[in-house]
């Protein structure tokens, strides 16, 4: 029997990193735990993100100043400062730190740290701590709601772009920014970012929303696993942006069998990120998962992940908007009445 690992190429790259295959554990509570991250490595992820670190978890000195954007409050003062309440346990820098040593010396895949800033200050201080602490790469994961109805949504995306450009300028790693699809013009958006210097876009984020107890009139978590139907925003927007912009593009949420990861890869994604499918099946599905990505493109004549990425993409199509608009009136046609 032919063994499919030795002549198809998984391979590809991602940050500037090159990795073994396109499957890259994204943050979760596995990320926590070395003897998981260990095993993930062994089940085949190709690289890890690690939980965040929460940075209005944090004492920080109140009389840090914003040397690169001068007074908040001139830009909106809930601007970075909006958080939703936790629901697990954060880690407090030290130990965050720390933690990305342990890995770094535990594993040889690419240790990927994630940051979770509430000012500016605090992005820039803990960007280089993470740095200096041995992180291949950051990931940026910005959540926060402009609840005030003076903030224009080019402020909004302008605090985007400040962040992105003043973290160029400290650090030396690549730099990712995981993205909401909640932008008024998502492709403006993601070439501004690219423009700014950002290395990956992290498409998209699951903004997690609470629910009502109407019996203790509380408001409390809900938290809900990703499914594969998830997958199609994602898709779409990737097969949008393939080839308009410099930065990798990374597919988050929705990742659950081989044929999500080719479908992320056809639309031009470098990699494939997965939380959820790890959480229901275990890190040993990672292995399951490599077999089946082999499999599939063994029996359709695929040489290599390289060869299929972007080829389903807008750009890969000789009239792009009138693509857009027969897709567009093939789904409204689909739906046969019973």
């Amino acid at each position: 029997m032919i063994d499919l690992s030795k002549t198809i190429d998984l391979s590809t790259t991602y940050l500037g990193l090159k990795l073994k295959n396109p499957l890259v554990a994204s943050s979760s509570p596995l990320c926590e735990d070395l003897s998981s991250i260990r095993r993930m490595e062994d089940s085949g992820a190709a690289a890890i993100v690690l939980q965040s670190l929460f940075e209005e978890q944090i004492e920080f000195e109140s009389g840090e100043l914003d040397r690169f954007l001068g007074d908040a409050s001139e830009r909106g003062p809930e601007a970075f400062t909006h958080f939703p309440e936790l629901t697990h346990r954060v880690e407090g820098p030290e130990a965050y730190l720390e933690h990305i040593h342990k890995c770094k010396r535990a594993v040889n895949i690419p240790i990927i740290a994630s940051l979770n800033g509430s000012t500016l200050g605090g992005w820039l201080r803990y960007a280089n701590d993470i740095q200096q602490a041995g992180a291949d790469a950051l990931e940026l994961n910005i959540y926060y709601l402009p609840i005030d109805p003076k903030l224009s949504g080019e402020q909004v995306e302008q605090q985007y772009i400040d962040l992105v450009r003043a973290l160029k300028t400290e650090i030396r790693i690549p730099l990712a920014i995981k993205l909401g699809p909640y932008f008024s013009s998502m492709a403006n958006m993601a070439h501004k970012l690219d423009l700014a210097g950002v290395d990956a876009l992290v498409l998209f984020n699951r903004f997690y929303q609470p629910d009502y107890d109407l019996e203790a009139l509380e408001v409390v978590p809900n938290l809900i696993l990703s499914n594969s139907h998830e997958l199609l925003l994602r898709l779409h927007w990737i097969a949008v942006l393939y080839g308009t912009v410099r930065a990798d593009m990374a597919l988050t949420g929705g990742v659950h069998n081989a044929t999500d990861v080719v479908k992320a890869m056809m639309a031009g994604a470098k990699v494939a990120m997965l939380t959820s499918a790890l959480l229901k099946r275990g890190v040993s599905y990672l292995d399951t998962l490599t077999t089946e990505l082999l499999l599939w493109m063994g029996d359709h004549e695929y040489d290599s992940i390289r060869q299929m990425q972007g080829s389903m993409s807008r750009n890969a199509t000789p009239q792009p908007k009138a693509f857009e608009r027969a897709n567009y009136m093939k789904v409204l046609g689909s739906y046969a009445m019973h």
